[in-house]
This record gives structure tokens, sequence and C-alpha cells, in this order.
């Protein structure tokens, strides 16, 4: 089978990867402790042989020791056993601080783990964290597969070892070749602990123009265009209907946004974030952008979560209230429409990656909304490997190294989203992409995540939400499904919201 995606990665280590792009590829390859099934609605253990809960022991009746019995006869690819000492290796490994990780959101919480045989794995807490079992080794905003210790535990950091160009997994497919730039190829592992796989090779291949992805889509020279953007929908209908491709509909807990730098001096003031917020037209971007698959957001927990919380503070278009918010902010209007302070028009660069449709139109219809009140948005593109890379890979996010980001942002299967807003998750803590600080989100944070009550939780989330929508460290615009184009042979494809690779295993052409 061949996959095309937009973007190169920049490893193939499950631990050091920054985007979908990555943990798509990290999942032919490797395993979580805990999946999701594709409802999206059912935790599935994987590496793990049950669900720790409170009613079967492994989450203890403090809250704060959580027990793993590992499924037995797991190998790695080359042969070794799987054990109880794979899973804490990696969870120090997301802990040394010599490793270029994305975030050690729910890893951090932990204070020591133990192995007292080579089936179980104790996870010592600090405090509650009710995220934990949906959160570590499983479907986060960050997922991390379990690495092999046999191999890498003598190294002192993991950023630049062979391993993260020919890893050996638990997975259903092995990476036998890496030319960067171009192609990924993998061979099937027989021996994979969850059966033979189906499909015998995958070539994922780097394609970042959607258009030619779309051509070689229609003539069958790839099989599925990974994660295709939205503005493409309007293309893919008619070769939907017409039989020549099968353009699935993905629903995920994500969101197209537009991230704010609140540690540049402009966008540390609230009130020039709202007035960007009543500059930028959400449904014109949905009508135009999303072929009606979108719909309008509010904030970042998506509309079908229980979690969601619909009467939050919105932004209608209105120019004249964005002007007076600037005006509140210090800044004045010259002759040409100019918003200044101390002689000086307020200017702020949007960035997008290159490759993504959507996200390019999204930031030129951004750059004129924010012209009509004055502020000056030059435009600048990235390539993906390059704006989602990690903090140590001198990613542009993740080292703000922006003003105003297009991007989009696909959460896990909690409703978790501290690395986003904690004050202690800037990267490389966490994915604190906008460096908002607020101690009632830390307030609120608390409450969320200190419960495994799921009303109590419910009542943390709906004020996150309305503190989120008061203070806009980011706008999110629309939450969307990912499109799935492919061959109308490809079998067994069934997403779940939060990765497309859950299942490889069953996949067949």
């Amino acid at each position: 089978m061949r996959i095309a995606t937009q973007r190169s990665p920049n490893t193939l280590n499950p631990i050091l990867s920054a985007n979908t792009t990555e943990g798509m590829i990290n999942r032919l390859s490797f395993d979580l402790l805990i999946s999701v099934d594709a409802s999206g609605k059912h935790l599935l253990p994987m590496l793990a042989a049950a669900i720790p809960t409170l009613a079967n022991g492994g989450i203890s009746a403090s809250g704060t020791a959580i027990t793993y019995h590992l499924r037995p006869g797991v190998r790695w690819q080359d042969g070794a056993p799987f054990t109880s000492r794979d899973v804490k290796f990696t969870w120090q490994a997301i802990m040394n601080d010599n490793n270029n990780v994305n975030s050690r959101n729910g890893y951090e919480r932990v204070a020591s783990v133990d192995t007292p045989n080579p089936l179980t794995v104790v996870f010592h807490l600090k405090a509650k964290f009710a995220p934990f079992v949906g959160t570590v080794f499983a479907e986060s905003d960050s997922a991390y597969c379990i690495l092999p210790a046999h191999l890498l535990a003598a190294y002192h950091d993991l950023n630049h070892v062979p391993f993260n160009n020919m890893p050996i997994g638990t997975g259903p497919f092995r990476v036998v070749k890496w030319l960067h730039g171009d192609r990924v190829e993998l061979v099937a592992n027989d021996d994979y602990f969850r059966g033979k796989p189906k499909l015998r090779r995958i070539i994922v291949r780097d394609v970042p123009d959607e258009n030619t992805s779309i051509n070689l889509l229609r003539t069958h020279e790839i099989d599925w265009i990974f994660e295709a953007s939205p503005e493409t929908v309007n293309e893919l209908r008619p070769l939907d209907a017409a039989g020549t491709i099968k353009l699935l509909y993905d629903a995920a807990p994500s969101t197209y946004r537009m991230y704010m730098n609140t540690s540049r001096p402009a966008l540390h003031d609230v009130r020039v974030r709202q007035a960007i917020a009543y500059t930028v037209d959400k449904k014109l971007l949905v009508d135009r952008l999303t072929g009606g698959t979108a719909v309008v957001a509010t904030a970042d927990q998506p509309n079908f979560s229980p979690f969601y919380e619909p009467n939050v503070q919105t932004y209608s278009v209105d120019p004249q209230k964005a002007k007076a918010l600037l005006r509140a902010a210090g800044y004045t209007f010259g002759a040409d429409g100019s918003a200044q302070k101390n002689g000086k028009q307020l200017s702020l660069q949007v960035s997008y990656n290159v490759e993504n449709a959507t996200r390019r139109a999204i930031a030129v219809q951004v750059q004129a909304e924010l012209k009509g009140i004055g502020i000056d948005a030059p435009l600048k593109s990235y390539p993906a490997n390059l704006m989602f890379a990690t903090f140590g890979q001198g990613g542009i996010l993740t080292n703000a190294k922006y003003d105003l980001n297009i991007s989009g942002w696909t959460a896990g299967y909690d409703p978790d989203d501290y690395s986003l807003y904690g004050c202690d998750q800037f990267p490389p803590a966490g994915s604190n992409y906008t460096r908002y600080c607020s101690p009632e989100m830390q307030r609120l944070q608390r409450q969320a995540l200190g419960s495994y009550d799921e009303e109590t939780r419910k009542k943390a989330y709906s004020g996150i939400q309305k503190l989120l929508a008061h203070d806009v460290p980011d706008i999110d615009l629309f939450y969307f499904r990912f499109l799935q184009p492919i061959n109308p042979a490809f079998k067994n494809f069934a997403p779940n919201p939060m990765n497309e690779a859950w299942n490889a295993f069953l996949w067949e052409l």
C-alpha cells in the first residue's frame, strides 16, 4: 500500500515525534499500552492486558498507584521479549532532560515506577491525575509508544542515535528503508502479537503538493492521502461520486486554530487579542474552505465531546469593536487607517506551513481582515517539518518564533488540555505554544485533573472553555473532520479519532 503525506518526518523515534504524520508512521511500527476503538468512546488494551480501573484494582483507592499487567508473549521485531523494563525505560527516556521530547504532560506527574516482575508495571503518582490511563502511553495529544530498553538504555540521549532512522518496535510493520525527503518503506512483521498483517508492504511517500496527491490517487499510483486538508473537498467529492476514490470523513477532537504568541508585547494585552477575534470571520472560512464539512468553533473541546461547553463568549465580525479595543490598548489610527503606538504601526506576522492549502487560504483571509482594522500582517510560510518540530529540533511553534500562526490541534482521548495552557507547560515541558499563563486557568486545571469524578471534571472544563473564550490565547476557527481519500480497494480502514493506524494489521488492499 502507498500513502501520500504532506510532510517528511523528522524522526522515526516515537518519543521525539511532534506531529500527526510522525504519529501515524510510528503506529505502523510501535504500540501503546492503551488505545481507543474506531468510535473514540472505548479504551482498548494493546501492550497492556487490561485497562486499569478502580473496579479491577488497577487504580488504587488513593488514586495514586496505577498498575498495568502486560500482555504475555509479545516480542520486539528483533526477537527480544517485551517486558516491564521497556515501559519503565521509556518513561525514564521521556523524563530525561537530554531528550528532545515534545511534551511531558502526565509523565512528569509520576514519582516512581516499579517493575515487580516482567509483566507488571506500577506507576506511583505524586498526586491524583484523572487523565492518566487515557494519557500516559495512550491516545493522548502526544501519544508515546513503548521503546526497547535492550537497544537504547546505554545511550546518554536518543536525539541522534541510528535507531531514529531504522527503528525496532513491537508493531505490525518493520521499517526497512528511509530515504529522507522521499519515502519510508516498511514490511510486514508476521510475528505481530495481534495477528499476522494482511498487507505485505507499505510505502509512505512525501508529497508536499496536494494537487499532486489528488492526481496520484486518481490514477491509483497511491492508495491514501493522509489527512487531506479541508479545502480539497470540492475537488475530491466528484471523484468520490464517480467511484474513482472513496472519501471518508474522520471525526476527531481537532480544530483549525490561530495561535497568538502572548510573549510578544502587543499580544500580551488581552484587548489586542480580543480585537483580533472580532475581525476573523469563522463562518466565511467554513463556507469557503471546507465545503460545509466543518463547524464554527468556540473553544478547544470538540462539539461532540461530553465536555463541550456551548455557552461561552463569542465574537461576531465587528471591526468597530475591534478598533475600540485597540484604542483602549493605547493605539491610535493614522490617516491611512493604520493602528499605531509610539509612531510605529502594529505589525503581526501570520505564519503557516506551506504544504497545507487550507491553512494558506486562511492566512490570506486573516491578513486582509487584520488590514481592515489597521494591523499590518505579512505572511510567512515554513515547511511543516520545521513548523512542527520539537523544541530541541528548533521548531517554529515550540520555540515561539512567530506572532500569529495558522495550524491545527488534535487532542487526545481525555479532555485534558493542560499541556496547552499550563503555566509550566512551555516547550519543551509541554505544548503551550502561546506562552499563556493565568492563575485562574491553573485553579480550574487543578480541579479538572485532581478528580476521577466526571461531573466534577465537566464543571471544571466548562470554566476552562469560558476562560479561554475571554482570554483568547488562541482562536479556535472550526472543528473539522479529517478528510481521508482512499483507493476504493483499501479495506478495514477504520481510523479512531486520534490515530489512523491503530488497526493497521487488519488493513487489506
